[in-house]
């Protein structure tokens, strides 16, 4: 029997990383297996394209001549685009995406934007994160929608240099950032490799025992230190805790996809949302990035580096969604997309393409309003070179935050952003 000094001793050289969340500990125990349904909550899932994505060559006007005039050289030919309407296609390596439209699983909104849009990724980025023109910018729009409603959620980062982003910034409790499951294992303090193990056998010992009398469940009153409340305290902090490393570390064993995942980071992040999703431990919301749309040269038409980027989006997204649905989380789920900025109207001499305006944004879900929202900007009104926005970003936002969320808009934007139509009535 472990003793009182031992197991604080031993309790303060452990650790269980500073990606695990307290949310966790509260799910632990009664979170389901992968093969029965979890909460039903809505759940959020934010794909951030940086870099500023060729809005114009994502969904193409292929039926207006003045796009081949602009794009001589990267330019989709009608024969190529994956027709959405009689005008309108998607680009030629988005088949994913086209199947998800043909099913109604795919809103594709037009002309988004913000007046006097800023062609600086870091200031356009920013006001995205924020949802505001202001000058100073030090919370996000999630972070500050997490004020008004308490949604756990997780930052999927592609390593452990990146940082969350702005968008996170301002929620009352930490939206930590894993890069896979394996950032949930216990870990101790201790340098002895024989001084770890045993530290290991140790809290697992005691978690096992602990676990097992019900009235853990209880968090009794902490008194004085060395205290027996103190110690029970400590031992159910650290039980708990290790429940919810065990629950997690058994995810990836149990988890076989319904449908198979594409071999690109995207998608293995994409994953490890969609097992956190099923196993039920109570995330509401996921961020996830991909960088690389900065495509000043050599962008490419039907293929090239361009065509690459929108085949990682659209299959990753696409696997996600219908691995989610064929477990019967298809209308809990909504994919948002967004990018800082588009790009010009004209291709430049180097066969690529300058920051510019006006690009799309999709969402993805059982729930989505299917098909195209809004006309697609006019390619002989330009301003400067650049697409019209017709539709403000933070409209989507509404929409995602009042009847997704269920969080009062308003709050966080401010007014004068009627929600855009795209979720069913």
């Amino acid at each position: 029997m472990t003793d009182r000094r031992d197991f604080l001793r031993t309790s303060a050289l452990l650790g269980f990383g500073a990606t695990v969340p307290t949310f966790l500990g509260n799910t632990a125990f009664a979170a389901p297996t992968s093969d029965k349904p979890g909460a039903k909550d809505t759940i959020l899932v934010v794909v951030q394209l940086t870099g500023g994505n060729d809005g114009l060559n994502t969904v193409i006007p292929f039926a207006d001549p003045e796009y081949a005039k602009l794009r001589p050289n990267i330019g989709i030919k009608k024969d190529e685009a994956k027709k959405l309407t009689d005008s309108l296609g998607l680009h030629p390596a988005m088949g994913d995406f086209a199947k998800l439209h043909d099913d109604g699983a795919l809103c594709v909104v037009q002309g988004i934007g913000y007046p006097n849009p800023d062609q600086s990724h870091f200031r356009s980025m920013d006001i995205w994160h924020a949802a505001s023109t202001e000058q100073s910018l030090t919370e996000g729009w999630i972070g500050k929608a997490f004020k008004e409603k308490a949604v756990p959620g997780f930052h999927l980062a592609d390593s452990t240099k990146e940082s969350a982003p702005l968008a996170l910034t301002g929620a009352p409790a930490r939206i930590p950032s894993i890069t896979s499951l394996e950032d949930f294992q216990l870990k101790v303090a201790a340098a002895d490799p024989k001084e770890r193990e045993k530290q290991q056998k140790l809290i697992e010992e005691v978690a096992s025992r602990e676990r097992e009398r019900p009235e853990l469940t209880k968090a009794p009153v902490a008194h004085a230190p060395g205290s027996p409340d103190l110690l029970d305290f400590v031992k159910r902090t650290a039980t708990t805790t290790y429940a919810s490393t065990e629950k997690l570390a058994s995810i990836g064993k149990n988890y076989t996809p319904k449908v198979p995942y594409p071999t690109t980071a995207l998608a293995t992040r994409l994953k490890l949302a969609a097992q956190l999703i099923d196993a039920g431990v109570g995330a509401r919301l996921f961020y996830v990035s991909l960088d690389g749309f900065d495509t000043h040269a050599g962008q490419g038409g039907a293929t090239g580096g361009h065509a690459t980027l929108l085949e990682t989006v659209s299959g990753a997204i696409s696997a996600f969604y219908r691995d989610l649905a064929a477990r019967g989380h298809g209308e809990r789920v909504c994919v948002m997309t967004f990018s800082e900025f588009g790009r010009r109207a004209k291709e430049n001499g180097s066969k690529g393409t300058d920051h510019g305006s006006g690009a799309p944004m999709f969402l993805v879900g059982g729930r989505v309003k299917g098909g195209v929202v809004g006309d697609h900007p006019s390619l002989t009104k330009l301003e400067d070179g650049n697409l019209k926005h017709a539709t403000d970003f933070r409209t989507v936002y509404a929409a995602v935050l009042n009847e997704w969320l269920g969080v009062d808009a308003a709050k966080v934007l401010g007014k004068g952003f009627p929600p855009a139509k795209v979720f069913k009535a």
